[in-house]
C-alpha cells in the first residue's frame, strides 16, 4: 500500500508543474500580444493620419488648387489685356468722334458762310440789274426826246449790238427817225441785228 501511494505522490507534482508552465506560457503570450497591440495601435493611427494628411493636403486639394491657379492665372491676364485693349479702342473711337464733330461743325460754318455770300451776291446782282435797267430806261427816254439827226449821229458811233438794244426799246417812230438819219450801211447793220433778235425771240 505504501508503494502505491508513493507512486501517486510522485506523479502529482509532475502534472502540477506542467500545468504551471502552460499557464505561465499563456500569460507571457498574452502579455506579448497586449504589448504588440498597445504599441501597434498608435503606430497604425499615425500611419493612417499621415496617409490621410498626405492624401488631403499633398495629393488632393493642394495639387488641385495649384493646377487651378495655374489655369486661372493666364485667363485673368488675358481678360485684363482684353479689357485694356477695349478701353484703348474706346478712347480712339471717342477721339475720332470728337474730330468728326469738329470737322462737321467747320464744314457747316463754311457752308453757312457760302450761302450767306451767295445771298449777298444775288442781292447785289439784282440791285445792279435793277439799277442798270432803270438807267437804260432813262437813257432810252433821253434818246427818244433828242432830235432824230442828233440821235442818228450818236448811234452811228455805237457798236451795232449796243445801238440795236436801245432802238429795240424805243417807240417805232423814234427808232425809224434815227435809222433814217444814219449812214445807209450802218443803218443796214443795225437793222440786221434787230431782225436777228426778233427771229430768236420765242413766238409762243
Amino acid at each position: 500500500m505504501s508503494k502505491g501511494k508513493d507512486k501517486t505522490r510522485a506523479k502529482r507534482p509532475a502534472v502540477g508543474r506542467r500545468g504551471a508552465l502552460v499557464m505561465l506560457s499563456l500569460l507571457l503570450i498574452s502579455s506579448a500580444v497586449l504589448r504588440v497591440g498597445t504599441e501597434a495601435g498608435p503606430a497604425l493611427a499615425e500611419v493612417r493620419s499621415g496617409a490621410s494628411t498626405t492624401g488631403e493636403s499633398g495629393g488632393g486639394d493642394t495639387g488641385g488648387r495649384a493646377v487651378a491657379s495655374e489655369d486661372v492665372g493666364p485667363m485673368i491676364a488675358a481678360l485684363q489685356a482684353r479689357e485694356r485693349a477695349l478701353e484703348k479702342r474706346e478712347l480712339q473711337i471717342e477721339d475720332r468722334m470728337k474730330a468728326l464733330a469738329i470737322a462737321e461743325r467747320s464744314v457747316r460754318e463754311k457752308i453757312d458762310a457760302m450761302v450767306a455770300a451767295e445771298e449777298r451776291l444775288t442781292a447785289t446782282l439784282s440791285l445792279a440789274e435793277t439799277a442798270s435797267e432803270d438807267d437804260i430806261a432813262r437813257l432810252t427816254s433821253v434818246y427818244e426826246q433828242m432830235k432824230p439827226k442828233q440821235s442818228a449821229q450818236l448811234f452811228s458811233q455805237m457798236d451795232a449790238e449796243f445801238a440795236a438794244g436801245f432802238l429795240s426799246r424805243m417807240k417805232p417812230e423814234a427808232a425809224a427817225g434815227i435809222l433814217a438819219g444814219m449812214d445807209p450801211q450802218t443803218a443796214y447793220t443795225i437793222s440786221v441785228v434787230l431782225a436777228g433778235r426778233n427771229a430768236r425771240a420765242p413766238t409762243e
